[in-house]
């Protein structure tokens, strides 16, 4: 069942995404310390894979309900499920129940599971009601949101409000903040002009932007948009708000 406000779980799932476990597992370890250090014990599923969105949005349902079956199964108990990717909690919370079908054996688990998914920063904001001290040194940072966590998770505001109790951070604007990078998981694969123009509109703005580091909280867009800014030669790299969040906590050198 969803929490009710103001409820702190004591043990919730953590679902690491398959890109960060390939490609970023600092973030996931990052995240998993932070819950941590609210006092909640994280289970990490150890047969999780995908959450099935590339084969999804690419138009295989049957080969995203295979992959979507092996995790389904994983969170038998009624936690809470935490995801650092808006992209991946909203295939699971809006897309898993049309994947799946009323008349699937698991339709029932699948929608008492969209209920208790809860991507990070919304979870840390909204649930635990977290307040961070910041131990770092003065920096100015940039935050990019993605597309499923800005339309179709609402969650865009939540790595803002995580930002703003840093108080040596200051978040300065992008002008194209509501803009999408360009990766949209195989979009990127499939188009790959239209994919890298959109990046490179990103990436100038960034740039522009006179940060010294980029956030997100998703890392689809972070290696699309990091990629496009190592290729023009830029400084500003992205780091995915769990691993900014985490050492800001930590005392510094």
């Amino acid at each position: 069942m969803p929490l009710t406000p103001g409820k702190r779980p004591a043990t919730v799932y953590f679902f690491g995404t398959c890109l960060v476990d390939l490609f970023d597992p600092e973030a996931g370890i990052s995240a998993m310390d932070i819950l941590e250090r609210q006092g909640i014990r994280v289970v990490f599923p150890d047969a999780q894979s995908c959450c099935g969105q590339p084969a999804y949005t690419s138009g295989y349902p049957a080969e995203a309900l295979a992959v979507a079956e092996q995790q389904v199964r994983l969170f038998v108990e009624d936690w809470p499920i935490v995801v650092p990717s808006g992209s991946c909690a909203g295939m699971m919370k809006h897309h898993w129940s049309r994947l799946f079908g009323p008349d699937h054996p698991l339709a029932a688990q699948v929608q008492a599971i969209s209920g208790r998914i809860y991507e990070f920063t919304e979870f840390l904001v909204k649930v635990l009601n977290v307040q961070l001290e910041d131990r770092g040194q003065p920096a100015k940072v940039v935050l990019h949101t993605s597309c499923s966590a800005r339309r179709e998770m609402g969650v865009h505001l939540t790595s803002r409000a995580l930002l703003a109790q840093l108080a040596q951070v200051e978040v300065v604007q992008q002008a194209r903040e509501a803009e999408c990078c360009g990766f949209g998981g195989t979009f990127s694969v499939r188009h790959p002009e239209l994919s890298a123009a959109m990046a490179a509109d990103k990436a100038e703005a960034l740039t522009e932007s006179g940060a010294q580091q980029l956030v997100s909280a998703d890392c689809g867009c972070l290696a699309n948009i990091n990629g496009t800014l190592a290729k023009s030669g830029a400084a500003l790299q992205g780091q995915h708000i769990a691993t900014f969040l985490k050492s800001r906590l930590e005392p510094q050198a």
